[in-house]
């Protein structure tokens, strides 16, 4: 299954109309990767999304530096039945179980059935990436003797919102079970702490770092094995009914094996067949994002992620991004 690849000396985040470059060691951008599987949640090339704790939620824009607020609804699904409250019963246990009552008071949904792991079982090695409401580590599981990277969320005054949006996220990645999408392996926390360590699996590279690399030619049968696993992660997530909503390079991790891994699924959401739940069109970084949402569209389905996907696909080809731009307005 995996594709043979070499290693990545410096990684271009070029799908971001910012154009920011990493520029470092073979070792350190292997590492900063990583970082994709956290940072802000994104809403398009060069914007954040912050929730404040009156239910209502800001869009920063970098590039320009305005700010749009949008009601907490038209983040798409964080009071979406399933990602909240469980029962004062479960709740009780969770908490007797180990989990903060902050937590399981919100999203109790979210870590039900699970166990909180000790930070004691893991030893720290050095941070790898810095985003605006998270920070990556490089770690070893001291329990099961391996490297993986652990995501530290930051929850400011315990915000409810903030953590029903993060609830969200572990939700859905414990919904999907499949060699082509990251795992989440588990959660650290404490009683005392206002912070929430996610504990994924490491991965080496990106796509994005890897075809950026001068040195690297793909092969057609390289581009065809990561296009099979990308496609194969997609349909699982779509079977599940979820959505990715931003699929690039970047979010797509690869080890040394050439084993590919959908990965940040910080966007993703649940979605109804029949498209008849509304959903937000301020999703997909801006080069990989669809005319559907372009215009504005509120009900979609796997389509938004099948023409990212295409988008990849002619950037593996010709070794660039194939439609760069850097305003969502389209030009008649």
């Amino acid at each position: 299954m995996g594709c043979l690849c070499s290693k990545s000396s410096a990684v271009e985040d070029s799908n971001e109309s910012t154009s920011k470059k990493l520029q470092s060691s073979s070792t350190r951008a292997s590492e900063l990767n990583v970082l994709r599987l956290s940072s802000s949640k994104r809403v398009e090339s060069g914007g954040d999304v912050k929730v404040k704790s009156n239910g209502s939620v800001q869009l920063y824009d970098d590039q320009n530096g305005r700010k749009k607020k949008v009601e907490k609804h038209e983040l798409t699904g964080i009071d979406h039945p399933g990602f909240g409250r469980v029962p004062k019963a479960i709740e009780a246990e969770q908490v007797a179980a180990g989990w903060p009552a902050w937590l399981s008071s919100v999203a109790g949904e979210a870590i039900k059935g699970w166990i909180p792991r000790s930070a004691t079982t893991f030893e720290r090695l050095h941070k790898i990436g810095q985003g605006t409401y998270s920070t990556v580590y490089k770690a070893r599981d001291v329990t099961n003797q391996k490297i993986v990277a652990l995501k530290r969320v930051r929850f400011d005054n315990l915000d409810p919102e903030s953590v029903k949006f993060m609830a969200r996220e572990i939700h859905i990645l414990r919904r999907l079970d499949h060699p082509n999408i990251i795992k989440l392996e588990g959660l650290i926390t404490s009683e005392t702490s206002r912070s929430l360590y996610l504990v994924f699996e490491y991965m080496e590279h990106d796509l994005t770092g890897l075809a950026s690399n001068p040195t690297i030619k793909f092969s057609e049968p390289q581009l065809k094995c990561y296009m099979r696993q990308l496609l194969s992660g997609l349909d699982h997530c779509h079977s599940h009914g979820v959505l990715h909503r931003d699929i690039k390079g970047s979010n797509l991790l690869i080890d040394n094996n050439g084993v590919l891994k959908i990965a940040d699924f910080g966007l993703a959401n649940v979605f109804d067949s029949h498209h008849n739940i509304p959903l937000t069109s301020r999703v997909v970084t801006l080069w990989y994002r669809p005319p559907e949402l372009l215009l504005g569209a509120n009900h979609y389905g796997v389509a938004v992620d099948l023409w990212s996907t295409g988008c990849i696909l002619g950037e593996l080809y010709t070794g660039r991004p194939i439609l760069p731009g850097k305003t969502e307005f389209l030009v008649g």
